[in-house]
């Protein structure tokens, strides 16, 4: 069974940086695709980044339009684990931030969509005060 654990999240000042990751276990296959979600009291869980574990980040990383240019997603496959930089925080970025799996064979660009999404972790919180 899939697991995934967040950590990272914290408390930040507006413009500051944190570095979220997700480790991942109990794969059985190698091909997914992962994303970050994030839910804000009293509003739906929205798509923030997404990446498939054998594309290239670079050209296949998907990203929504309130955190381009600030949030970056990578991975480290050796370890099974996913990232999220994100850069210039914004209060707006408050949020329990959730990353999300599933398994699919074929590469390229991942659903930014949390109905398609079949493993959840728990999440971690992330506040940013102005």
């Amino acid at each position: 069974q899939v697991q995934l654990v967040e950590s990272g999240g914290g408390s930040v000042q507006a413009g500051g940086s944190l570095r979220l990751s997700c480790a991942a276990s109990g794969y059985t296959y190698n091909k997914y695709c992962m994303g970050w979600f994030r839910q804000a009291p009293g509003k739906e869980r929205e798509g923030v980044a997404s990446l498939h574990t054998t594309a290239d980040p670079t050209y296949y990383a998907d990203y929504a339009d309130s955190v381009k240019g600030r949030f970056t997603v990578s991975q480290d496959n050796a370890k099974n684990t996913l990232f999220l930089q994100m850069n210039n925080l914004k209060p707006e970025d408050t949020a329990m931030y959730y990353c999300a799996a599933r398994a699919r064979d074929s590469g390229g660009y991942c659903p930014s969509s949390k109905a398609w999404y079949k493993h959840w972790g728990q999440g971690t919180q992330v506040t940013v005060s102005s």
